[in-house]
């Protein structure tokens, strides 16, 4: 009986691992968008995709940057001065 109330403590534990839920990417927040924002603007960029904090980074990342002559770039921006710290050619 003791084997069987161990295996299910065992299965249990690994199901509440596999069921628990990843850490994902999270969109900024109203404040941190207008900073993020206003550094893009200030940069020269026109127009951008999508901007997530990665939770890896933690950085955010900017994907689809656009500048006035069309060039297009991948950003990541410091979430604590939200300066510009990696920018990446797209073209």
């Amino acid at each position: 009986m003791f084997r069987s109330i161990a295996r299910f403590g065992t299965v249990a534990a690994v199901l509440s691992v596999l069921s628990s839920p990843a850490l994902a990417d999270r969109k900024p927040s109203a404040s941190e968008l207008e900073k993020l924002t206003a550094t893009l603007r200030a940069a020269g960029y026109t127009s951008w995709e999508e901007i997530e904090l990665d939770d890896d980074g933690p950085w955010f990342e900017v994907d689809d940057a656009r500048k006035a002559d069309g060039t297009r770039w991948d950003l990541k921006l410091s979430p604590s001065d939200f300066q510009i710290a990696k920018a990446d050619s797209e073209d």
